[in-house]
């Protein structure tokens, strides 16, 4: 039986079109100079291969027309300015009240510089800038100087119930977004054994990952946001919507990125708790206020471990980032006790685009931690849900490492890991290794058992070449994973969106899972056996660019944050006796 969502709902990226990149190219002189920087990387790069419905669009539908005769490239799916230009995307010009640019993500800390002015009085720009002790932020606060006051009302304190600031832009007759469920169960296995008069029925759950936009980022990005009316951006208003969601969707695991601290302790856990869940939090290290959740509802699931992770490792330099994990073994509740443990997994990988290398290494971390909860006792693994916003589109480098379980990384851009921006700065290349031996992690993304110290490690590294591989341009890891979404539209073949804000529109969040053999998004070679593999069920679908045009982009009235929330419903088969 089909099921209906009805639910109302870009992170940025500079092109070479973009204002910013132009007043620097203008400061380099020579335009061989400045056709040297714009050309640095060709469209057609040979790293990020797109898939295949892309490909097989050719001159005979008129799409490209091509004054020499060589071979049309089709489209880049991740290229805005490349779908625009063949005309196949008629919908996608500007509209009012909300930009979405033509190039992919560039999600800046702070709107660009503005020239620096001479005082009236004589002081210098830092004197002016600085603030006094009374005026300064709480430490660990990152509220902008410039953020309006009805930003920073959601952040620092709750409004007066019911009141929000005025806004000159009425948001009455702003349109629903519309999801649909898409429903597979038709397509599955739903296979039950008798036993002593019984039957062995499987085990069927949603599961929901949503990255919900703290507070405190939301008044740090502001300029992201500044196509929306000013009331959906104040907290309360926001929490409503965010809440009313989670409880409309009522999934049984739910993994919630970018959740701020407080917030989590003062409402979200305790409206969660109200709701039947059990509630994990993970916050980032450092002064950073938001971190990842992972909630279940107490009658579906039990906690069998917790394993909270943090990616910062002091004394290794690529590993000085603040992002966090959080990997829970959950056990589910069954009178007959006949289900595997199920491992879930939550993350937000590193924003920038230019530090793929770090992504890499993070991943790593999280995948090696996965492995080591999820082990069984004859050495295969439980089945994994991995969740989260790995800031990477589909396709790229780092999606085809998780999909895949190996990458070949030989001479290739740190920029270009992630496929967040079209046109990666810099020609840096990945190192061989991406992460020092004293990690204690393998090329293979397992832990290493510490026998020895870190500087003896490093030091035998090339003398182990042989053996493990460690000084190889290759990365393996042993989990199998498919990703529950496809990441384009069917009847328009029109790629998905799971954020979008006035920069872009991209896909970054994912939901993968260990696949059992013959699921409708598995591959035979990436699939597991039945009773330690998930079947998908169906999937709340995504939208396309068009549709978050015509509700004023993200958040808006009806959806509170700049990304969807993903959902699917999953079906655990009973283990197999002997």
């Amino acid at each position: 039986m089909s099921r209906h969502r009805n639910v109302n709902y870009a992170r940025p990226g500079v092109s070479s079109n973009h204002p910013m990149f132009g007043r620097y190219l203008s400061t380099l002189g020579s335009p061989p100079a400045r056709t040297i920087l714009r050309h640095w990387y060709p469209p057609g790069h040979s790293w990020w291969t797109p898939p295949p419905h892309f490909q097989h669009q050719s001159t005979s539908f008129g799409y490209f027309r091509h004054p020499s005769n060589r071979p049309p490239r089709p489209p880049d799916p991740y290229n805005w300015s490349s779908w625009r230009n063949t005309g196949v995307l008629p919908h996608t010009h500007p509209r009012p009240g909300v930009h979405l640019s033509r190039g992919l993500m560039d999600r800046s800390e702070r709107e660009p510089p503005q020239k620096r002015r001479k005082s009236t009085d004589g002081r210098s720009p830092a004197e002016i800038s600085s603030r006094s002790q009374e005026r300064s932020p709480p430490k660990g606060s990152r509220s902008p100087k410039g953020s309006p006051e009805w930003l920073r009302n959601g952040a620092n304190g709750p409004g007066p119930p019911g009141k929000f600031p005025s806004s000159p832009k009425s948001t009455a007759d702003t349109p629903e977004l519309t999801r649909h469920w898409k429903d597979f169960s038709h397509r599955c296995d739903a296979r039950t054994s008798p036993e002593r008069g019984k039957q062995k029925l499987p085990f069927d759950f949603f599961v929901m990952s949503y990255n919900i936009l703290a507070q405190d980022l939301l008044c740090d990005n502001s300029y992201l946001y500044k196509h929306c009316n000013a009331c959906v951006l104040d907290w309360n208003y926001r929490f409503s919507n965010i809440i009313k969601e989670l409880a409309q969707h009522s999934a049984d695991i739910i993994c919630l990125q970018e959740v701020q601290e407080d917030h989590y302790e003062e409402q979200i856990k305790p409206s969660l708790e109200c709701l039947g869940y059990h509630c994990e939090f993970k916050r980032r290290t450092g002064v950073k206020p938001d971190g990842c959740a992972v909630v279940f509802k107490r009658e579906r699931f039990s906690l069998v471990s917790c394993h909270p992770l943090e990616y910062f490792r002091r004394g290794v330099p690529l590993l000085d980032r603040d992002n966090v994990g959080l990997v829970l073994l959950l056990r589910p509740i069954d009178c007959n006790g006949s289900f595997a443990n199920i491992c879930v997994a939550n993350t937000h990988l590193l924003y920038n685009p230019r530090r793929g290398d770090i992504k890499l290494a993070q991943l790593a971390l999280l995948l090696a931690e996965i492995s080591q909860v999820a082990r069984l006792p004859d050495g295969g693994v439980c089945p994994v849900v991995l969740c989260g916003d790995f800031n990477s589109v589909p396709w790229s480098p780092l999606y085809h490492f998780i999909k895949e379980s190996r990458l070949e990384y030989d001479g290739m851009p740190i920029g270009k890991v992630s496929g967040q921006e079209e046109n990666p700065r810099g020609q840096r290349i990945l190192t061989v290794p991406i992460w020092p031996r004293s990690l204690g992690i393998s090329q293979h993304c397992q832990y290493e058992s510490p026998s020895k110290d870190a500087e003896v490690k490093d030091l035998e590294q090339a003398a182990l070449t042989a053996i493990d591989g460690f000084t190889k341009p290759s990365i393996q890891h042993s989990l199998k994973l498919t990703s529950a979404y496809s990441h384009y539209l069917k009847e328009s073949r029109h790629p998905e969106i799971t954020t979008c804000h006035s920069r872009t529109a991209i896909t970054v969040d994912y939901i993968f899972y260990s696949a059992a053999l013959g699921d409708v998004m598995a591959h035979p070679e990436y699939s597991v056996s039945p009773d330690r593999g998930l079947q998908q069920l169906g999937r709340l679908a995504l939208v396309g660019e068009a549709e978050l045009q015509r509700v004023n982009g993200l958040p808006n009235k009806h959806n509170s944050s700049d990304h969807l929330p993903l959902l699917t419903r999953f079906r655990l088969h009973p283990q197999t006796e002997g």
